[in-house]
Order: C-alpha cells, then structure tokens, then sequence
C-alpha cells in the first residue's frame, strides 16, 4: 500500500470526498408522463447521482420486462420499478412484483393510483375511493384543479412530503401480512422518494 504524502506542516492532507463513481438510478415507470415528471423533479446534481427516468406506458409485468432489457444495456445501481394497481389483474399485479423482486429491482407500487401519494402529503387515507375520486379529492387539497401531468406538483408538495412518508409508512403497517394487490389504499412510493432523498442537495 503506497503512503500518503506528508506536506511540510508534517501532517497528512484530508480527502474530502474520493468516491468517483456515482450513484447510477433507473426509474421505469408506467405513466409516461405523471409518475416520470414527479420523480425528474428531484434535485441531484449530476455529480452526485444519475436519474434515468423511462415512462414506458406498459401492464405492470411488461414494465418489469422493460427495465430488464434496459439494465442490460446499461450500468445501473438501482433499478426501480413504478407502477399501479390500476385495472390489472391481481396475478399480473403480484407477478411483476415477484420478478422485479427476483431480478434485483426495487418496486414502488400503488395502490389503486399513483395519486395516492400526493394525498397523503395531506392526510392520512387508508379507505379506498376510485380512481376518478382521487382527482376530485387532490383538486380540493390543491384548492385548484389538479392536473395529471403536472410538472409544478413536486414543487407544491415538497414541503409536505415528511408528512407523506410518515403516512405512507403508518399505512402499510395496517396490513399484515402484506398482500399488494388486495391492499388497497397503499403505496412503497416512499421508499423511493427516501433513496432518491439522500442524493438531493
């Protein structure tokens, strides 16, 4: 092992930070447009991670497919797979989750909607409503009509978004054992927001 230099004063000179490869992220999501605008919204420097967001627009199983293919293309560290509850089958639904597991990804599934995620940013809801219901309800807690593909929405959320993990954990934690696609409401979009969360500066 070579020795470190010592400089005149006689002591060592401290490395501030010698980590030279970065924290490489792939987030495939279904929406190709709600879900890719929320998580491009993140504020990590280039220099610290990269975030490669795909909206792919696919089924949940054909989703995890897609994120295979592109991992073999490319080097990531973290693979992330976003996707809904949605109308698809229970076996499609718990199936993706199974082999996202199977391959290494992270899965971050909601259930029923996506939306979920921005309404628990302002209460905690663990009864379940349609689809249609979490626009009207986001529109009220906006006190504007909520826009699908925003892309001002991470900005207006973000200051509540403590609030919204918290709920988000307190929630999950009703159902025991955990079964996905049964569980509805629920969400594990938290634990992406947390991973993604260390990197924001």
């Amino acid at each position: 092992m070579p020795r470190r230099k010592i400089n005149s004063r006689g002591y060592s000179p401290r490395k501030v930070d010698t980590r030279e490869v970065k924290q490489r992220f792939l987030i495939v999501c279904e929406g190709e447009k709600t879900e890719p605008n929320y998580f491009r919204s993140f504020r990590v420097p280039k220099n610290v991670a990269e975030i490669d967001v795909q909206g792919v627009g696919e089924n949940p199983s054909k989703l995890v497919n897609r994120a295979k293919e592109l991992k073999e293309q490319e080097e990531y560290d973290q693979v992330w797979c976003v996707f809904d509850r949605d109308a698809w089958t229970p076996e499609d639904f718990n199936n993706a989750i199974k082999n996202a597991t199977k391959q290494g990804f992270k899965v971050a599934y909601s259930n029923e909607a996506f939306e979920l995620w921005y309404v628990l940013h302002f209460e905690f809801l663990n009864t379940a409503i349609p689809r249609s219901d979490y626009i009207k309800k986001l529109s009220l807690l906006l006190n504007r009509k909520y826009q699908k593909n925003s892309e001002i929405i991470y900005d207006e959320l973000f200051g509540k978004q403590a609030t919204a993990i918290k709920n988000a954990i307190n929630l999950l934690n009703q159902y025991s054992p955990p079964m996905p696609a049964k569980n509805n409401p629920s969400t594990t979009v938290h634990l992406l927001v947390q991973e993604l969360n260390k990197f924001v500066q």
